[in-house]
């Protein structure tokens, strides 16, 4: 249950994907590395931990909804964008 949270957050944290591949670095209170995102210029983004093993995933569509998925390829989650009609 944690490891669903960890992700969730990261998923919230990273926002929506811009035109370009941008990387976030997650740190704790001390400074230490505690994972990283990358997201592509689809809106397609890995997670990993601090020893660079993937986490989980998670892709946005046009719509603005994000489909979330873990290390294994499973969906664990979605979350509705505000691009709604």
């Amino acid at each position: 249950m944690r490891f669903l949270f960890s992700i969730s957050i990261l998923v919230l944290l990273t926002g929506m994907a811009s035109a370009q591949t941008s990387q976030h670095t997650f740190r704790d209170s001390s400074g230490r590395t505690m994972g990283r995102s990358v997201t592509d210029s689809q809106g397609r983004t890995n997670y990993y931990d601090s020893m660079g093993r993937t986490t989980g995933r998670s892709a946005t569509d046009s719509r603005g909804n994000t489909t979330v998925y873990d290390n294994m390829g499973r969906q664990t989650g979605t979350i509705q964008g505000s691009n709604r009609k």
